[in-house]
């Protein structure tokens, strides 16, 4: 790839990026998602804009390549790879909008990164939203290959966000039941809102809680088939003590047969095609978020302290995540 190919891909990628952004802000993701033709009344009710407005974004998009539309009043359509440019798309906005506070203050964050964190929070939607459209591609398909595999009745997502994972699950599981457990309030609103356009609210529960809390009180695991933890333990394993407790907390709240997925990153991987994300997911997390990644092997060790006897991990597609298994 020539240097002109590269500023246009640069180019192309934040214009994608930031009018996925508003599609976001307007509430018309889920009607993108659906892969069908839409019109124009239907975008504006959603969007609760005025027409002029939602005709001249939609007529963005059309220009963008995002969307077609045969005939000047006819419906739109969203491109058939609309989900992979949303995809790549997260990877911009992850770094760029749900990192902001960092980024804006990196000098606070590592002269005092005690109070940095206090002073400036990331906003919880924009991490979930983000972390949902990389997640479409980056680690989903192969934690709900994982998790579907073994049939579960009952699923629990410890550090659901927006619920991404739990929506999609529910729809390829109807006789399932799931949970969703979040700190941030926006995300737990957010995944309410995504299961209700998704037609599974019935089966979703939300559960606004620390993952600590499990350890606890371990309520929301209890009976579970799965247990699903995606990107956030990395927290807790600066304090081993209570990660101990929060995995046996877990494994002893299992339903018979049940196991612990967890998917989360590992520190600085150097193979050519994950170095230059996982460089900067890991530097994130260690100068803003107080966060050192733990390698593979001490992943493997602390499940096997919670009393798993079973570990496995497998790469995927995001650069730098794995994806756990344990049981027994």
């Amino acid at each position: 790839m020539n240097r002109t190919d590269s500023a246009g891909t640069a180019a192309d990628l934040a214009a994608e990026a930031a009018l996925l952004e508003i599609a976001e802000e307007l509430g018309l993701s889920d009607l993108l998602d659906r892969a069908e033709p839409f019109t124009l009344r239907q975008a504006t009710d959603l969007a609760a804009v005025p027409v002029p407005g939602a005709a001249a974004y939609l007529g963005a998009l059309v220009s963008a390549g995002l969307v077609e539309q045969a005939a000047q009043d006819g419906p739109y359509t969203p491109v058939a790879d609309l989900a992979d440019r949303r995809y790549r798309a997260g990877y911009l906005s992850w770094a760029l909008n749900a990192n902001r506070p960092y980024i804006d203050h990196a000098a606070l964050f590592l002269q005092d990164p005690e109070t940095a964190g206090r002073t400036y929070a990331r906003d919880g939607r924009k991490v979930a939203v983000s972390s949902r459209w990389i997640g479409s591609r980056g680690f989903y398909p192969g934690v709900i290959q994982e998790i579907t595999s073994g049939a579960p009745r009952r699923v629990v997502d410890l550090g659901a966000g927006a619920g991404g994972l739990l929506v999609r699950l529910l729809r390829d599981l109807p006789d399932s039941t799931g949970l969703a457990l979040d700190l941030s309030a926006a995300a737990c609103e957010e995944a309410l809102r995504a299961a209700q356009r998704a037609g599974v609210a019935d089966r979703l529960e939300v559960v606004h809680r620390s993952i600590e809390s499990i350890a606890e009180d371990p309520a929301p695991v209890r009976g579970a088939d799965v247990v699903h933890a995606g990107f956030v333990l990395h927290d807790v394993v600066a304090r081993p003590d209570v990660l101990d407790e929060v995995l046996r907390a877990c494994r002893e709240s299992l339903a018979e047969g049940g196991r612990m997925i967890v998917t989360d990153a590992v520190p600085y991987v150097p193979d050519p095609r994950e170095r230059a994300f996982s460089a900067l997911f890991s530097y994130l997390h260690a100068s803003s978020m107080e966060v050192n990644l733990p390698p593979t092997e001490v992943w493997h060790e602390a499940f096997r302290r919670a009393g798993f006897t079973d570990v496995s991990s497998t790469p995927l597609q995001m650069p730098g995540s794995r994806v756990f298994q344990a049981a027994g």
